[in-house]
């Protein structure tokens, strides 16, 4: 669960990622009766119903029954409000306690949580790219980074590791959350057919192929996950064995 690095310079004003870095719209006696959790949970259930291409400030302002003019006391642009959106729908990604259970336990746990609010939210995996600086993402990517650091992970693996982690995640949410459900047996037919007929060329694909094989998301998604891990355990192992020699 990565974070995007600021580049330096002259930031646009309204650009994805800057609400986190200016202070909140003024508040007091004169702030109007709509509060910026109230416009931010609207916006995810539009989201969630409609997706982020039908997201307008206009839209949105409907379905909280006020005017464009109020909702720019609180947001000044979709970008705002799709940074907040992003960032409130991962506070359901629970962070695991910690116990006895191990780093790889507690990285799982954390992994699976983040797919299942992909899969809840189908409309974010596509916008994961924007900078994410909200309390909510960050606490979480601090537990990542946090974990694989206790668990012996040092630079430049670190950074490897937790990418490789949260590139997975958003790649098999983003995926899933884009296959179209209702056509998946036509699509799987029709490239059976396909790469049967050319199974000379495609000798592998035409046995094993992910539209040709039958496959379970949650069963590829663990076994690559367990793959992913595995190779961070035996990187941690070999740094271990190269200390003590």
């Amino acid at each position: 669960m990565d974070t995007s690095k600021a580049e330096p310079g002259t930031r646009r004003s309204g650009a994805a990622g800057e609400v986190w870095l200016r202070p909140s719209a003024r508040r007091g006696r004169d702030a109007p009766p709509l509060s910026r959790d109230r416009i931010v949970e609207e916006a995810v259930a539009l989201l969630d119903a409609e997706g982020a291409d039908r997201l307008t400030m206009r839209r949105l302002a409907e379905r909280l029954g006020t005017g464009s003019t109020t909702l720019y006391w609180h947001v000044k642009t979709k970008d705002d409000v799709l940074d907040l959106a992003l960032d409130a729908i991962f506070a359901e990604v629970e962070i695991p306690s910690k116990g006895d259970q191990g780093w790889r336990a507690d990285i799982t746990a954390l992994i699976n949580g983040w797919r299942a609010v992909l899969l809840r939210h189908p409309w974010s995996a596509a916008l994961l790219s924007r900078p994410m600086l909200g309390p909510n993402v960050l606490a979480r990517s601090e537990f990542l980074y946090a974990t694989l650091l206790e668990a012996g992970v040092g630079e430049p693996h670190l950074t490897a590791a937790a990418y490789g982690l949260s590139n997975y995640v958003i790649g098999a949410g983003l995926m899933q959350a884009t296959w179209p459900a209702d056509a998946e047996q036509d699509v799987r037919r029709a490239a059976r057919e396909h790469l049967r007929a050319n199974r000379e060329r495609y000798p592998a694909l035409a046995t094993h192929g992910p539209l040709v094989a039958e496959g379970d998301w949650g069963t590829s998604f663990t076994l690559g996950l367990a793959w992913l891990l595995d190779g961070i355990q035996a990187d941690i192992a070999g740094a271990g064995g190269a200390a003590r020699a």
